[in-house]
């Protein structure tokens, strides 16, 4: 046996750790003495000790100021009021310990250094009357108020002794009772003294007023206030007044008076309280009576315990897994908090750890791991009070281990025998026992176990054996077991007697593991056991033992060897053998062959294949990446085949860098493959370093930020500051002081001068090269004085000298101060000051001299100054610049309401010299004063100081608010309605209100909660959101001001509504009762989430089906817990839910519960026929039955012959699998009867129908397959059997239905017959469902069946919409589709942010048909899509709509004040004037900076409140940005403010120089614009005029030019269509709308006209034609509306995005009332003329669709662009385009011919909310399009590009065929529109039949466009007329068209008019009723005239438009131009 381990809780840990000194927690020190602190904790042996401040940073050696010594305690050196820094010097700090143990933390302390500042104490004067008592008080600064505290009082330079009638409170007040007339005779000074300085302070001498008693009520002198003290101390409670007759006190505590004990005790001082108690906790009353009144002081006294805390279990050792749980007991006062730290760091909740408890008291650790070893803390932290205690937990491998046990022995029956299993392991273990692998049975009359654990943890077990038989021998097993694993030892006990062995069970084994056979022998002796196999002896190889005991080992077992019977052969006696047989049955598990990932980089793509080489089938393979299973839409795919499973990612990303695990199984074992991809990527710069500065002493961050894959590491270097470029770099030595920060910046905590120079960021990851970048750091030392003038004597009437040097960054300024007072030159000419800098030094050096003078009066009078001001009170500070060179005496102040004059003025008089401030009291809240001061010396009185205006502060509402009302509104709002307090009441402008509610149910805390509002008015309303469901709450409202809060409403209750139970029932259980009945049972939910009164359960279940198909959803409401199922389907798998409801409806379902109904007897076959096969057998075949009612295990077939005269049918029996039977040895043409039946586990089911069938030789054909409905997913292969019996043998045909006709299946690679008959279809399609015939025939006849195949498919998408939206929730409901012939399985739901492409997916059950997207960000816009499901899989994806939540950006409130209070230093502002817009601010930024200066001093703060801007300079002019922002978007406020003076005056406004004269600024103002805007009109008058005679003449010469180029062109007859040679130099337009931009972009790059629209010459050799001297344009009209893609919207018009309703959406964003959609034309018009121009046009204005008021606006711009050759024409007509439009006009028109070889291309959309509702109005002069008007003053919506053919497209057009039905006999009306028009083509149509008058494609078209266009739109129609006058005009059509017309040469204006004819030829056809013939040229011409009454038309019926198209005649053919309008 082995040797017991035992061991006590106090070896747990071989080291340990402790505190010294755990209750500091707070140091103050002097800043001239400096601290040393040794680490409050420890450890033994060594522990390391470090210190750390609060926030968790390291603390780092700052030289001369702060070290860490090696011994851990922390120094802190004296310093310098200038080496001040608030991080080292006023901060928290704690140390730790750490060792083998753990490591612990000390509570945080508090190290604060106190400077040795001046500060005088006063002591002001006292009135009484004689008899009563007087107090004094020494008032402190408040500044050093906690550290100076009174010593002594003096009375005439003597020190008061406490006694008689003079006493001393503990608050060094002075009492003087029964006051005497003497008492006024003396002065009364306080002594102070510092408590680290050890300064004392002596205060101004005060003297009493002494009056003569008169009848008066109380008046309380002295009182006190509501404080916190611990018990065991001591407190004094002061209360004396003042009064006559004397009053009386009388003390009361909580309403009662105080009760006998000794601990209290009633002096003058007040009420002393000694030892204190937690039952002296309490109000306290102090009431002050006479005869005339009385008065009462009130306050709380809360006597509290200090914190206890303490940790359960101390030291704790335990195994790995186990569960460990830590208690901490908290002792002390209530209202604390709970923190837990493991070695240091904070405790967060996990799989692993669970914090629980009230006040989180509780620790569990489950399944505890190695890693959870260490050091726990419990912190109970309360106010300013903390506590801890910790624990050392050990976790060990805690795997049991036997310790002791028995051994093997024979035994004789009868004689009873004992084993005992020992086991040791963390947690303990548990023992069980087996026999002979079967666990023992316990006789309690004969077998007994027992088990207990030692001490030590060890567990003992023990089986005792009281009458041995012989089958209680055997292999006796201990098995012991824990958390952490298992162990087992065994031995055989034999038994005497007869030997037999135990029956075996067979083995399953795995292939190439091992396996065990147990040959369980009982009884004893018996001489050997063998084992055979096959007849040989084992063993008979190397994998074979066979060990003494007759147990088999098999060694990597291999599935064709050691498979099979094993026999076990014991002999008993001499020839005698007992045997036993075993059968080996042997799996063999997966083998995966081996693979790796390659390496890769991001986008490329990546193959991995997962390939099985061995294994029993089936074998199933899955992928997981970091042992989660991968998700489709992470961008994998993954193919899986019999044994392969490939892996394939088309797109490598970061995202895809994991583990990769292939796993594959089988019934043998599970094996996988983990290997890891990673996916590199060569680091770069986030952010670069850039030069910055760095200030001496404080903390600096060099920023330098890269990424990368792996992550890039980050090393710094530094070189020192030289000349020029760095010389050497050597890496930066990083200590506590210098850290490279997580981000890859480096961190200086304290810059020193040394810092200087040149750093390099350098960072590399092992891809690609290393990057790196420098850059300069440079050190400003702030302003420091190095040397200061000591205290000196000078002589009266001579001149001293006073020196002070000072360093740092230039400029320094010096100023020298007296006192207080500083010290001015101009002012005072006894003082001169010189200042000279020493460059070499970098140190500037002051002189001063003091002279003396004579004496005079105060020359100067007090400056008063403000020091604070409250609601009834003001503190006054005043400085005398000059006291005339004789001592100060006294000083005066007066003042007077602002209102009043100085003859109504109060005055304070007489104030000491000594003091530089005073306070005045008794003033009314927010009230303006006035307020002066004098000075008196011993010569006269100063003149009045400059007279200072100050507002009393607001005090605190006195009122509560009234008529507090609650309604509940929902199950989780409230909504209070309130009056302001009366106005009496208000004290102040009510800024807003605090509501506080709390949950008065059981377990609620009682506290308040509180939000707060802002005041909207006399009557408030607020909705108290996110409550707990069906809860009580009360409610109080307080109002308040900027002084404070205001007094609480009475509580007023209310319940909030009631909802749905948020949990399911628990413990839902299912049982099957019968075959067609079951028992759900279920236990209430926690009444917790019931939130409301439960009326019930309702149990939701429907059947699965085994084709997967859900039965009928069918539910049942009961009140029970428990409810029956009856009239189930037999044998059929149900899924159930149960669910509570209360009034508000139904709760959450349970999760689903699956149950079987248990199996019953079958149903009849579904179907049988019986057809003979030969003169001696017949075929019986059937159909399974409808109804199985379990698993078929056999079929039986019944025959029976009639006349043959055998009493009993004949029984045959088929598998179940076999459908049909052969049936022989019949006799020839005898009938017989044949029917079937199923049988099942149950029994046999009913009969199927008899048939009757007769053998025969000769047989017609007959199917045995049975017709009917098969039903299967899509892309699946599908079989249909047509087995057919006949003779002859039968052929087999087989038909489709089709309409009315059969045809034959067409056999393919998807289809094909088998053999047998069957048809089989591979990846059936919707396409495939159908009725399909089988024939079978032969010579003696037929037979056919009919299958209908029903093919299912993945369902059509829902109608998706939104039906609510709130600030944090959108709700959206659907319709679902089509659902595919299956039944829908479920949906699901995607969203994502609108700008992101981040979706999640949310699962919704297929019975809702609403959701809500709970807990969206406020104001924001979010995509949604939603797809159903079924059994064949996801349908098609809804379209994407787009909703808002509830929200906008913050704005400012322009009623609110930006600043709150301003004086010389310091501004604050009001955030509170910032409105959140309905989400929550989340930050705040503010930029200032003096006025005239560039640089941007920032803040950034969460407050929402009040916020300071300190440091300020005085008397100076501020510029304010503030910029707020929240989860919607962010908001802009600018202002500006100046400081006050160093005397609290106003400072005037900066004045430009222009400012000067106002009446001339005004004048100007008016006048320059009349004057610019009529030169403007002259000047734009004069170039029209020059601009039309220009081009009038221009045209004239090209007329002259076009006649001179066709002749040449003749005489070298050159074709039309020669290409031009050389490359494209066309220019591409690009129109920015509604700016309209125009840019031409070619090879030379991008030019842009401006404003002054100046034409520029352009060359277009794309549209240069040679050889053709007339001129014709075509054009091309794309109308369309407003349509939406079904994509999704891209543009946000009119706020109406798909999905959303447009009036919510109108009426969230109401600022723009006419916003609109557009219905817009783009007109393509190509001129293949001479005219040397290019004009680009563009005609705006609004569609009135939806506001018929609005006005009309109407701008058009024309550009011209020179072009020698010819020109072309683009013209764009539009009206605030969207995207959309242009996108589907786009679409469209690439479909027509004459854009075949076109470029049009949509570059980019944008929209801002207001560009589209402020258009800039013009107006439109057709006489002459050339010229340009003014242009929208907003930014641009959409750009496209339109880049007209190339000229080597046109030969293309030749042989363009157009899809015409009714094609004419020329080939010229098959030609595109532009190959048409030109002349050579024109010639060639002139000898042949017309075109058609409307093309076919073209009337398509335009009754697409009729069907989708309203009827408002605008149309122009031009007349034609042709072959001698011969006229068409059309004026029915509605479509908003518009052709535009090019300027031709000059001609007649009766020519015009017929090119105008010729030039909208197309254009009538298109839209007229009636053709019109065609001809050429000539004859009779009509006007052309405008229909629709559109007043913006680009065509006018006027004598400039006509003098133009006369022009265009001149020049040859007419014009001719087609419209097409595509939608």
């Amino acid at each position: 046996m082995e040797k017991w381990e035992i061991f006590n809780s106090e070896d747990v840990v071989s080291t340990r750790l402790y505190f010294v000194n755990a209750s500091l927690q707070r140091v103050t020190f002097s800043s001239s003495v400096g601290v040393s602190l040794p680490c409050p904790a420890g450890g033994a042996p060594h522990a390391v000790l470090r210190w750390y401040l609060a926030a968790g940073d390291d603390i780092y050696d700052v030289p001369h100021i702060r070290h860490v010594h090696a011994n851990g305690t922390l120094q802190l050196y004296p310093f310098s009021p200038s080496a001040y820094n608030s991080i080292i010097h006023d901060n928290e700090y704690f140390c730790t310990a750490e060792n083998q143990a753990g490591k612990i933390r000390s509570p945080s302390i508090h190290i604060k250094a106190v400077f040795r500042e001046p500060y005088t104490v006063r002591v002001a004067d006292q009135r009484s009357m004689r008899g009563n008592v007087a107090v004094f008080k020494c008032l402190i600064p408040s500044a050093v108020q906690e550290y100076v505290s009174v010593v002594s009082w003096e009375k005439d330079t003597v020190s008061i002794v406490p006694g008689n009638r003079f006493f001393l409170t503990l608050f060094g007040a002075l009492y003087i009772s029964e006051v005497q007339k003497e008492d006024a005779l003396s002065t009364y000074r306080c002594i102070t003294k510092h408590k680290y300085s050890g300064e004392t302070r002596q205060s101004n001498g005060a003297r009493l007023s002494v009056m003569d008693p008169t009848e008066s009520t109380p008046s309380v002198l002295d009182s006190f206030q509501s404080g916190e003290v611990q018990v065991g101390q001591s407190v004094e409670l002061p209360c004396i007044a003042s009064g006559y007759p004397n009053p009386t006190i009388r003390w009361l505590k909580d309403g009662r008076p105080l009760p006998a004990d000794s601990r209290w005790t009633r002096r003058i001082t007040g009420l002393t309280i000694s030892d204190l108690r937690l039952e002296d906790s309490g109000n306290y009353i102090c009431e002050v009576t006479n005869s005339f009144g009385s008065k009462e002081v009130t306050g709380h006294l809360n006597v509290i315990e200090p914190l206890r805390v303490t940790l359960s279990p101390k030291n704790l050792k335990t195994g790995i897994s186990s569960t460990v749980i830590l208690s901490c007991a908290v002792q002390g006062s209530p209202h604390f908090t709970v923190s837990w730290y493991r070695n240091t760091e904070s405790v967060l909740p996990d799989q692993h750890f669970s914090i629980q408890g009230a006040h989180n008291e509780t620790l569990f650790i489950s399944a505890a791991q190695k890693r959870h070893s260490g050091a726990y803390q419990c912190f109970a932290t309360r106010k300013g009070q903390t506590a801890q205690d910790f624990s050392i937990i050990l976790l060990e491998d805690g795997t049991p281990r036997i310790v002791a046990s028995f051994s093997e022995r024979v035994v004789v029956p009868g004689e009873p025998f004992s084993l005992m299993c020992t086991a040791k392991g963390a947690p303990p273990p548990t023992i069980t026992w087996t026999l002979d692998d079967e666990p023992v049975a316990r006789d309690l009359s004969r077998v007994r176990a027992s088990q207990y654990t030692l001490s030590d943890g060890s567990t003992v077990s023990h089986v005792n054996v009281s009458s041995p038989q012989i089958r209680d021998g055997g292999v006796y097993r201990c098995a012991a077991r824990n958390s952490a694993g298992s162990a087992e030892y065994q031995a055989r006990i034999n038994v005497r007697g007869a030997p037999r062995i135990r029956p075996m069970k067979n083995i399953t084994a795995v292939a190439g593991r091992n396996s065990f056979i147990n040959c369980r022998v009982i009884g004893y002796p018996y001489y050997s056991i063998n084992w055979y196999k096959e007849g040989l002896l084992l063993p008979d190889n190397h994998r074979q033992v066979v060990y003494e005991n007759g147990t088999l080992k098999l060694s990597d077992v291999q599935k064709g060897m050691d498979e099979g019977a094993y026999v076990c052969s014991v002999l008993i006696q001499p020839q005698l053998f007992i045997t036993q047989t075993v059968y080996v049955t042997v799996k063999v598990p997966p083998l995966i062959q081996p693979f790796d990932f390659p390496p890769t980089s991001i986008g490329k793509l990546m193959y991995i294949a997962c390939v099985v080489s061995s294994g029993d089938m089936p074998i199933r393979i899955t992928w997981r990446k970091d042992g989660q299973e991968i998700v489709p839409s992470s961008g994998i795919t993954i193919d899986t085949k019999e044994f392969m499973s490939s892996l394939q990612i088309s797109k490598v990303s970061l995202r895809h860098n994991g583990n990769y695990t292939c796993i594959a199984s089988n019934d043998a074992a599970t094996v996988s493959t983990e290997r890891q991809l990673t996916v590199t990527v060569p680091p770069r710069f986030v952010v670069q370093p850039n030069n910055q500065d760095g200030i001496y002493g404080k903390a600096g961050i060099l920023n330098c930020s890269v990424d990368g894959y792996p992550p890039p590491k980050v090393m710094w270097k530094h070189a020192k500051a030289g000349i020029g470029n760095p010389q050497q770099y050597h890496p930066v030595p990083l200590t506590g002081r210098i850290q490279i920060m997580s981000n890859g910046s480096l961190l200086i905590r304290h810059v020193l001068e040394e810092d200087r120079g040149f750093y390099l960021c350098q960072a590399s990851n092992g891809v690609g090269s290393d990057i790196s970048k420098s850059m300069v750091l440079t050190v400003k030392i702030p302003a420091m004085i190095t040397s200061h003038p000591n205290t000196t004597m000078a002589k009266k009437g001579h001149l001293k000298e006073l020196n002070c040097t000072a360093r740092g960054e230039w400029p320094i300024i010096i100023r020298w101060e007296r006192g207080d007072t500083v010290i001015d030159p101009d002012r005072n000419p006894r003082y001169s000051i010189t200042t000279s800098p020493n460059e070499k030094t970098d140190e500037v050096l002051s002189t001063l001299k003091v002279r003396n003078s004579s004496i005079w009066p105060p020359s100067y009078p007090p400056e008063l100054e403000v020091r604070e001001v409250k609601d009834r009170s003001m503190n006054l500070r005043w400085t005398q610049r000059f006291d005339g060179n004789s001592v100060i005496t006294s000083y005066d102040i007066e003042y007077k309401n602002k209102t009043d004059t100085w003859e109504l003025k109060h005055a304070t008089r007489n104030i000491s010299p000594t003091n530089n401030q005073a306070n005045i009291v008794d003033l009314h809240p927010a009230s303006v004063y006035s307020i002066r001061m004098y000075s008196y010396n011993a010569i006269g009185k100063s003149e009045a100081s400059k007279e200072l205006t100050i507002s009393t502060e607001e005090a605190q509402p006195d009122g509560p608010p009234m008529e507090v009302i609650l309604q509940p509104v929902t199950s989780q709002s409230i909504r209070v309605t309130w009056k302001a307090p009366r106005k009496e009441l208000q004290n102040g402008v009510i800024r807003g209100y605090q509501i506080g509610y709390r949950e008065n149910g059981p377990g609620s805390n009682g506290q308040y909660s509180i939000v707060e509002m802002k005041a909207t008015g006399d009557s408030e309303v607020y909705t108290l959101d996110n409550l707990k469901k069906f809860a009580q709450y009360g409610v109080v409202v307080q109002a308040f001001n900027r002084a404070g809060t205001g007094p609480s409403s009475s509580e007023i209750n209310a319940t909030t509504l009631e909802d749905v139970p948020s949990q399911p029932p628990q413990n839902v259980r299912a049982i099957s009762v019968t075959s067609d009945e079951a028992v759900i049972t279920w236990a209430e939910p926690p009444r917790m989430t019931l939130h409301g009164v439960l009326k019930g359960y309702r149990v939701v279940f429907w059947a699965v089906f085994p084709d997967g198909e859900w039965g009928e959803m069918q539910n049942i409401t009961t009140t029970k817990e428990q409810v029956e199922l009856k009239g189930l389907e037999k044998f059929t798998n149900y899924s159930n839910q149960v669910l509570a409801y209360t009034q508000a409806g139904d709760g959450v379902r349970s999760n689903v519960l699956y149950i079987q109904t248990r199996e019953d007897y079958p149903g009849p076959p579904a179907g049988i026929k019986a057809v003979p096969s030969s003169a001696s057998s017949v075929v019986v075949s059937w159909l399974p039955p409808h109804k199985p009612n379990g698993i078929i295990r056999k079929y039986t077939i019944y025959c029976s012959s009639p006349g043959s005269g055998q009493p009993l049918p004949s029984e045959y029996e088929a598998n179940p699998e076999q459908l049909f039977y052969r049936i022989t040895h019949l006799n020839h043409r005898q009938q017989y009867l044949i029917w079937a039946a199923a049988v099942t586990t149950a029994g046999r089911g009913n009969f199927s129908d008899k048939v009757t069938v007769e053998p025969a030789a000769k047989a017609p054909a007959k199917i045995l397959s049975f017709g009917g409905t098969v039903t299967t997913p899509w892309m699946k292969e599908v079989r249909l059997p047509c087995s057919s019996v006949g003779e002859p043998t039968p052929t087999i045909k087989w038909t489709k239905d089709s309409e009315d006709t059969a045809i034959p299946v067409s056999l393919d690679g998807q289809r094909l017959i088998l053999a047998n008959g069957t048809l089989v279809l591979r990846s059936v399609k919707a396409e495939d469902s159908g009725y399909y015939t089988c024939t079978a025939t032969n010579t003696l006849g037929f037979d056919t069946i009919i299958v209908n195949l029903l093919v299912q498919v993945p369902p059509d998408q829902p109608r998706l919409t939104v039906s609510t939206t709130s600030t944090s929730s959108i709700t959206l409901a659907w319709i679902p589709g089509d659902n595919g012939g299956s039944s829908i399985r479920g949906f699901v739901l995607q969203y994502s942010v609108d700008n992101t492409e981040e979706w999640k997916d949310v699962f919704i059950s297929s019975s809702e048909r609403s959701f809500k997207l709970d807990n969206l960000r406020c104001g924001t816009w979010y995509k949604v899509k939603l797809a159903a499901k079924n059994s064949v899989g996801a349908g098609r994806i809804s379209e994407i709509i787009e909703a808002k939540t509830h929200g906008r950006e913050p704005q400012f409130n322009k009623d609110q004040p930006v600043f709150t209070h301003i004086n010389s230093s310091h501004a604050r502002l009001n955030l509170q004037g910032w409105a959140s817009g309905g989400c929550p601010i989340s930050a705040v930024t503010l930029e200032f900076r003096p006025k005239g200066t560039w640089a941007w001093q920032t803040v950034r703060t969460n407050a929402t409140t009040d916020v300071f801007l300190a440091e300020l300079r005085e008397a100076t002019w501020y510029e304010l940005k503030m910029k707020a922002c929240n989860s919607a978007g962010c908001g802009n406020q600018s202002s500006q403010f100046a400081t006050l003076d160093y005397d609290g005056s106003t400072i005037p406004p900066i004045k430009s120089p222009l400012e000067k004269n106002d009446d001339v600024k005004k004048l100007f103002s008016i006048g320059c614009p009349v004057i610019l805007v009529t030169l403007g009109v002259a000047l734009l008058f004069i170039i029209r005029k020059k601009r039309k005679e220009k081009r009038l003449k221009r045209l004239r010469g090209e007329r002259s030019g076009r006649e001179e180029l066709a002749k040449r062109t003749n005489k070298n007859n050159r074709s039309f269509d020669t290409p031009v040679k050389g490359p494209p130099q066309g220019p591409r337009l690009h129109i920015d709308i509604p700016r309209v931009q125009l840019l031409i972009e070619d090879k030379e790059g991008i030019k842009q006209i401006g404003e002054d629209k100046a034409t520029i010459p352009v060359t277009d050799t794309e549209f240069n034609q040679t050889g053709n001297p007339q001129s014709f344009c075509t054009g091309v009209s794309v109308h369309h509306p407003a349509l939406i893609q079904n994509t999704g919207p891209l543009i946000d018009m009119s706020d109406i995005r798909p999905g959303t309703n447009p009036v919510s959406r109108k009426s969230v964003k109401s600022a723009h009332s006419i916003r609109n959609r557009y219905s817009s034309q783009w007109t393509l018009t190509k001129c293949q003329a001479s005219t040397p121009a290019r004009t680009l046009t563009s005609d705006w204005r609004t569609d009135t669709g939806w506001h018929m008021d609005s006005v009309l606006n109407f701008i058009s711009f024309s550009f011209s662009f020179i072009d020698k050759g010819r020109n072309s024409m683009v013209s764009t007509e539009s009206a605030s385009s969207t995207y959309e439009e242009l996108a589907r006009a786009y679409e469209h028109a690439k479909l027509e011919e004459h854009l075949q070889h076109a470029k049009f291309e949509i570059t980019e959309c944008f929209i801002s909310d207001s560009s589209s509702d402020q258009m800039t109005t013009g107006t439109n002069d057709n006489a002459d399009s050339m010229t340009s008007m003014s242009t929208p003053s907003e930014p641009g919506i959409c750009r496209f590009t339109a880049s007209p053919p190339k000229p080597q497209d046109y030969d293309r057009g030749k042989n363009v065929a157009v899809p015409i039905p009714h094609r004419a006999k020329s080939d010229y009306c098959n030609l595109p529109l532009y190959m048409k028009s030109d002349p050579f083509f024109r010639k060639q149509s002139e000898h042949h039949d017309p075109c058609p008058v409307v093309p076919p494609r073209e009337a398509s078209i335009r009754g697409l466009a009729q069907r989708a266009y309203h009827t408002q739109g605008r149309h122009v129609t031009m007349d034609s007329a042709k072959h001698g006058g011969v006229s068409a005009s059309s004026n029915s059509s509605t479509l908003p068209q518009r052709t535009l017309t090019m300027p031709g040469a000059s001609a007649s204006v009766a020519q015009s008019a017929a090119a105008a004819a010729a030039a909208t030829a197309a254009a009538t056809a298109a839209s007229s009723s009636s053709g019109a013939t065609g001809g050429t040229p000539g004859g009779a011409s009509s006007s052309s005239s405008k229909m629709g009454g559109s007043r913006d038309s680009l065509l006018e019926s006027s004598s400039s438009g006509l003098g133009r198209l006369q022009k265009q005649r001149d020049g040859g053919a007419g014009a001719y131009s087609k419209s097409y309008t595509l939608v």
